[in-house]
């Protein structure tokens, strides 16, 4: 007798196909309202006001796909500059009615900060990034924070000294803030005024070229006007160079260090030799340095991994990892942890990696 045929194994249902593209829907609807889209955040430029001599606060209103921001995050933002789509990232401040915060200093040359400083006007609408970024506030209870900012990095700070400042104060708080000139100060009323309101919170304005009495920068700052910092939980947002030289001065002598740079940090000669870097997608193999960045190392060999590091893209950088052992460039912590993410510009290969490039 012959075997009977199998039935036919039953495929499963296609997903119903959309009955109009995102980016034909997105078109027609902005037409009617400048927020409405099918699945993407953006956001609308309803006001500002001048921030410092250099700088500008915008406030900006998200439409109902923005998933919000917790104090000290970052958001991607873009912008339409002379006919193409450049992004940026801010660290805003989630204001009362729903609407962000954010602070953008004009820098010579670049293109998104001048057009946003000088140029936007209310009505404009960009496209806008979810929240991301570390710099939060920890959950487990800290004896005290101290909050160490300079140039843009003062904005995230802003945002969890205005989040601490909702529920009292709860801890003594420490913020010291370097600039060159009073002049390029940003939020100095608005800060002055919580430090006024609430005995727990110190504001530190570190001028570096006051005529009078310069500040010393941050490498060479006398910290011991704050107390003893043992127990101290540490926040530094800034350059790269300012991150790295608050790292060398406080790196054990407190209870935790958290950081976040946005420029490229330079890197110390801190491991040498060469590994063995596979990148699954490509399907090459390379010998890169240890002790470089990853996205160094990679654009040495002439690859040109999807970044914006340089230009402060925060995030863009990031790419899987299968297996392998790499360094954080500027905390030195090692992740052993395989398929994970992990940010190119700020990590290093300890050993051989699989990277999903």
């Amino acid at each position: 007798m012959s075997a009977l045929p199998r039935p036919a194994a039953r495929r499963s249902p296609l997903p119903p196909r959309p009955w109009v593209s995102e980016a034909l829907f997105d078109f027609w609807a902005a037409r009617v309202h400048p927020l409405w889209t099918l699945r993407r955040a953006r956001a609308r430029l309803v006001s500002r006001h001048t921030a410092s001599a250099d700088s500008v606060t915008l406030v900006l209103r998200p439409n109902r796909h923005f998933r919000g921001v917790a104090p000290g995050q970052h958001v991607n933002l873009g912008v339409e500059v002379d006919g193409r789509r450049l992004s940026r990232s801010y660290s805003p401040t989630l204001l009362d009615d729903g609407c962000l915060a954010i602070t953008v200093k004009a820098i010579t040359g670049g293109k998104v900060s001048q057009h946003l400083a000088q140029h936007a006007e209310v009505g404009e609408v960009f496209e806008l990034g979810q929240a991301f970024g570390e710099m939060t506030l920890p959950t487990v209870p800290v004896a005290r924070v101290v909050l160490l900012a300079a140039g843009s990095g003062i904005t995230p700070m802003r945002a969890l000294v205005r989040q601490m400042a909702t529920v009292g104060m709860p801890v003594q708080v420490d913020l010291v803030y370097w600039a060159q000139q009073r002049g390029a100060v940003c939020f100095g009323d608005e800060l002055a005024d919580v430090a006024a309101r609430h005995p727990g919170f110190r504001l530190h304005l570190a001028l570096t070229r006051d005529p009078a009495a310069p500040a010393a920068r941050v490498g060479d700052y006398d910290f011991s006007g704050l107390g003893d910092l043992s127990s101290a939980q540490v926040m530094v947002c800034g350059p790269g160079g300012f991150v790295e030289a608050a790292q060398a001065r406080l790196q054990g002598q407190v209870a935790r260090l958290q950081s976040e740079a946005f420029t490229p940090p330079v890197l110390p000669d801190a491991e040498t030799g060469t590994v063995r870097v596979e990148l699954r997608r490509s399907g090459r193999t390379l010998e890169l340095p240890r002790g470089t960045s990853l996205l160094q190392a990679l654009e040495a060999e002439g690859l040109r991994p999807a970044s914006g590091c340089r230009m402060g893209i925060c995030n863009t950088c990031v790419c899987g990892k299968a297996t392998g052992v790499t360094r954080h460039t500027l905390t030195g912590e090692y992740a052993a942890e395989p398929a994970t993410q992990v940010k190119l510009c700020v990590n290093s290969a300890s050993t051989d990696l699989i990277l999903e490039l």
